[in-house]
């Protein structure tokens, strides 16, 4: 399979919740909701993308050339790529159910891990969206990262102790989801957290905790405070806020405020290798990258997902290539122009 088969696939099976664009930037499906688009005017979306286009990256090619490592260690374990699947679910209703929750988890957790990478896998208002995630995250050892919804506290405290038991190297929980007209709509409460409500989730396990919706030094601040392991700079896909600023232009003050006390991941209109390497430069430590993976599930299962992954992997090496970086940590602020 090739990348153009695999979007060919997907444009037929996803008609006409998502129409597969040649390039994926929320203007065609801007206040699609439920659906694939922003917002309201679609702009915290759009504004994304746009965001990391401006980003222009310094080209470097004489040095002493030792090869590329595009690695990192995040949760006690070495990934091939400094990218993750993002958690998404609805393939009923922001989608068009070609295929169910099941068969996109299995194909994102099983397509990632064969790229050397992970998945975050998703939550929704039907239980089974998060219970089904568990059975591949076992299956693979942990190697994934299942997302919970801000539910109330005794609630998400039963299903940390069931990722416990299926062994998940992680777990995330997307506090921007709050605002979700889905989650509205199916009537299923969902709240902001307190720094307390926070706390008390990470001191009831063991297992690295990422939240996911830092859109503010405070917001990071405060998620530090509550124990963290880690955040991600996320609109939720702008999904939430129509006038929300590109997350990823957050991050060098974030970065500036919690140093190195905690990871730092970001999303929102990742599309490249290229939009990687400027995430990291910016501050980040990872990416993760939402819709163009549900694409790549549609368009070729589990073998769509690896083939992506290793696609963005390459375009990544190619940046570094021609930017002198031999590592992630040589990917600094110096290396691009804002």
């Amino acid at each position: 399979m090739t990348y153009q088969e695999l979007l060919e696939n997907a444009r037929k099976k996803m008609a006409p919740n998502c129409r597969v664009c040649k390039e994926c930037n929320g203007i065609v499906c801007k206040g699609e909701i439920p659906g694939t688009g922003g917002k309201g005017n679609g702009r915290a979306f759009t504004e994304s993308v746009e965001f990391l286009a401006s980003v222009k990256i310094h080209l470097d090619t004489i040095y002493q050339n030792e090869g590329q490592d595009t690695s990192v260690s995040l949760f006690d374990r070495t990934f091939k790529y400094p990218f993750f699947t993002a958690p998404i679910g609805g393939m009923n209703l922001n989608y068009n159910g070609a295929i169910t929750e099941s068969e996109y988890m299995d194909a994102v957790v099983n397509g990632t891990i064969a790229a050397g990478g992970a998945a975050f896998t998703g939550d929704g208002p039907n239980d089974s969206l998060f219970l089904d995630s568990l059975h591949y995250i076992k299956a693979v050892n942990g190697k994934a990262v299942p997302t919970i919804k801000p539910w109330k506290n005794d609630k998400v405290l039963e299903k940390i102790k069931m990722l416990e038991e299926a062994g998940a190297m992680a777990f995330a929980m997307d506090i921007d989801s709050a605002g979700l007209i889905n989650l509205a709509l199916a009537g299923k409460p969902v709240s902001a957290k307190s720094v307390e409500e926070l706390s008390e989730l990470v001191a009831s396990t063991k297992v690295p905790f990422v939240i996911k919706g830092i859109m503010t030094v405070k917001g990071a601040k405060k998620a530090l405070e509550a124990g963290a392991y880690g955040i991600v700079v996320s609109s939720h896909g702008g999904r939430v806020l129509q006038d929300a600023p590109a997350p990823c232009s957050m991050l060098p003050e974030i970065r500036e405020a919690v140093g190195d006390k905690m990871k730092i991941f970001v999303d929102g209109g990742i599309r490249s290798g290229s939009d990687v390497f400027k995430a990291i430069a910016l501050g980040a430590d990872a990416a993760l990258i939402g819709r163009p993976y549900v694409i790549a599930a549609f368009g070729g299962g589990a073998e769509g997902v690896e083939l992506y992954t290793n696609k963005i992997g390459a375009e990544l090496r190619d940046v570094m290539i021609m930017t002198g970086c031999k590592n992630l940590s040589d990917i600094t602020m110096d290396k691009v122009i804002l």
